[in-house]
């Protein structure tokens, strides 16, 4: 049964301007719709909160603050924010609308995923990051749902609903935001979190992406949280036999436990997984993991096979638009897991 039949949303005009036209998921705190501005007669999506948490002063805040925190971004690798407003209990963000599908539905139909399809993958999730960081930003949500593949063969970053300023505190009230698969350490120990909780996150989605499975299993989130604080990711080579050593390089550096054993921000990582990739040769690149599911697909009703088309050279270019950091810099990573602190932006004029 199509459920969007059931929702009093769908069908509607919100805040004369946004009609909306059909569910495409929900999550714990909102909806998301897609609509067309009606103003504007371009498709978008809608994230709305739903509405028994619209009355909590939090949680609005937290909406208003992921439109202001992406508008800033403006970054072809972030999914962009255009409006946010309410109506009646309705709260809602305006955002792009990505045509395609997430990492998490790419790896639940593919399992793993062949190296150079997982790095092609990382490094434009890494230069959205990188950024976020870059502009006092950190994710705290970093996970496969939140990695967007469009039509196009674009990837994109969505969900800032949980980003914080880099030195704000993080503590909730006794509960921890975040997914437990990608929470580091820290996150769990003090609940607070830095640049370096988004880069620990990478490194479980890159051994995920790598293996087809998460590194720490369990029964139970205790269970699973305990794991992240008291076991090491392990090298996706022990579940892929013949994976190059380079990749678990970037798997053990990104997931240390200890965050100042980590690349200091995604810039950073996004470095060193770029000069491990040139490491690479194709065979080492394209050799297909046993994890991965074969098997003949429709490929005109199959959205995750954008992952095996290539992006011309000049937009895969464009959209990892991030400096990278200096080779000096680049080696101080590799041995201090840290990167010097960018100089601060200058105040606009």
């Amino acid at each position: 049964m199509d459920t969007t039949l059931q929702d009093p949303l769908v069908g509607r005009l919100l805040d004369g301007r946004y009609r909306v036209d059909a569910r495409i998921a929900v999550g714990g705190m909102a909806t998301v719709y897609r609509a067309v501005d009606t103003r504007l007669d371009r498709v978008l999506a809608l994230k709305v909160m739903h509405p028994q948490l619209a009355a909590d002063a939090v949680f609005v805040e937290r909406f208003i603050r992921e439109a202001k925190s992406v508008a800033r971004l403006a970054h072809p690798n972030v999914v962009g924010v255009f409006d946010q407003g309410a109506e009646g209990a309705y709260v809602y963000l305006a955002m792009e609308y990505v045509p395609g599908c997430t990492l998490r539905d790419v790896l639940r139909e593919r399992g793993a995923l062949a190296p150079r399809a997982a790095l092609d993958i990382l490094e434009p999730v890494l230069a959205a990051l990188g950024a976020a960081h870059r502009a006092g930003f950190v994710h705290r949500d970093m996970k496969p749902e939140n990695v967007l593949i469009g039509d196009d063969g674009r990837v994109k970053v969505a969900d800032f609903g949980l980003v914080r300023a880099v030195g704000s505190a993080t503590a909730t009230t006794g509960s921890v935001l975040g997914t437990v698969s990608y929470l580091a350490p820290e996150q769990i120990e003090h609940g607070t979190a830095d640049t370096r909780a988004d880069v620990y996150a990478c490194g479980v989605v890159l051994y995920e992406m790598l293996t087809g499975a998460k590194p720490h299993a369990g029964d139970t989130p205790a269970q699973v949280l305990y794991r992240h604080l008291n076991t090491d990711v392990p090298a996706p080579s022990a579940a892929v036999p013949g994976l190059a050593p380079e990749l678990d390089g970037l798997v053990a550096a990104a997931a240390a436990r200890a965050p100042e054993a980590r690349p200091h921000d995604a810039a950073a990582l996004l470095g060193l997984v770029l000069e491990a990739r040139a490491a690479l040769t194709d065979a080492q690149l394209d050799a297909v993991p046993p994890q991965a599911r074969p098997g003949a697909r429709d490929t005109a009703e199959d959205r995750t096979s954008v992952i095996a088309r290539a992006v011309p050279a000049g937009e895969r270019t464009s959209v990892i638009d991030l400096p990278l950091p200096p080779e000096d810099d680049v080696r101080e990573v590799r041995h201090t897991g840290r990167m010097p602190a960018p100089e601060p932006p200058s105040a606009p004029a």
